[in-house]
């Protein structure tokens, strides 16, 4: 989750706005004066390229909801990701939380991704454990959750708030000693936000890093959402190895910014054009992108601070949902092709 500057093009805002606000009902069709506003915004992401049948899709959630919905268990995925504070094995409160997700994917029969982030102690939110400590409490984690296989350095390293928003030199020091506690895991370098921090921060940590990462994980809300390819592009070219987007999705609501000019509006329309345009657009970009994880299954309730949620808090289904449920029929059609020609 993240912030998003203002937008550069108020005729981008306003063709979006009509859009969303037609698909949602909220207007008639679009007449003469703004049809071509509209249509061009639509245009953007009508193409439909063919899925490679070696993407995977999953859902990021805190929640349990998901687990025991039986839409997700008719999805038929097999990924899930949940953000996990570095020190929850030494914390009374958070242990219990991770012990009920575990056991829920487990139940599910889904592969979990997770994401170390900042301590949720109070006082403890901006501090940065040494690489030691971080190491002691993953070898807690393993040893708790032993068919836990992959992990994320930080969750969103770059965003300013976060205790390595200036340190990606200890950032790289983390995803050392991780890789080097666990050889056989699967260790992503960082979840980084495609915001106006990613290139520098991601520069300097490739600077300081021993180990060549693997896979990479963004967070590319800013793309998704303003249907563009800037962020998640510039990242392809600034690493190497296998990119994941472990956190996106359409934006429905934020009420945590002060700055509500950001370039599309939040609406649940323009998020089922997001979600279009991560599949549509996003992971064309390369054959390196090999996951997407969408943020987040149900929305808590309607006074939640982040809304991205592929339900509403009443449980009815969003236009996001319908894409993504479409996507993954979609890729299931190009795998039975694939199968068949190796038949």
């Amino acid at each position: 989750m993240t912030q998003f500057a203002a937008p550069s093009r108020l005729l981008a805002l306003v063709a979006t706005a009509v859009l969303g606000l037609v698909l949602a009902g909220g207007l008639p069709a679009p007449g003469p004066a703004t049809a071509t506003a509209a249509a061009a915004t639509k245009a953007k992401v009508k193409a439909q390229p063919k899925l490679r049948p070696g993407l995977a899709i999953g859902i990021a959630d805190q929640k349990l909801a998901m687990f025991s919905d039986p839409k997700f268990l008719q999805l038929g995925l097999h990924k899930v990701r949940r953000v996990v504070p570095w020190d929850a094995m030494s914390v009374d409160f958070e242990t219990p939380e991770v012990d009920a997700w575990i056991a829920a994917a487990r139940l599910a029969k889904v592969r979990p991704l997770i994401s170390f982030g900042h301590s949720r102690v109070e006082g403890q939110r901006r501090v940065a454990p040494s690489p030691a400590r971080l190491v002691e409490e993953f070898r807690k984690f393993r040893e708790r959750y032993p068919e836990v296989k992959e992990f994320a350095t930080w969750n969103e390293p770059n965003l300013c708030g976060e205790p390595l928003c200036h340190k990606p030199e200890l950032a790289a020091r983390y995803y050392d000693a991780l890789t080097a506690e666990c050889p056989s895991c699967t260790i992503l370098a960082a979840e980084v936000l495609d915001g106006p921090t990613m290139k520098k921060w991601v520069t300097a940590f490739m600077r300081h890093v021993k180990r060549t990462p693997k896979v990479w994980g963004v967070h590319n809300y800013v793309d998704a959402n303003r249907l563009q390819t800037t962020g998640t592009s510039d990242l392809l070219k600034l690493v190497k190895g296998d990119l994941w987007f472990t956190e996106t999705g359409g934006i429905v609501k934020r009420r945590t910014t002060k700055n509500k000019l950001v370039g599309f509006p939040e609406t649940a329309a323009h998020a089922g054009l997001a979600v279009r345009w991560i599949f549509d657009r996003l992971v064309p970009l390369s054959p390196r992108i090999k996951r997407v994880y969408l943020y987040n299954w149900n929305s808590g309730g309607p006074l939640d601070s982040w809304d991205s949620a592929l339900f509403d808090h009443t449980g009815k289904a969003r236009p996001a949902f319908r894409v993504l449920q479409n996507r993954v029929d979609r890729l299931a059609v190009a795998r039975r092709a694939l199968a068949a020609r190796r038949r």
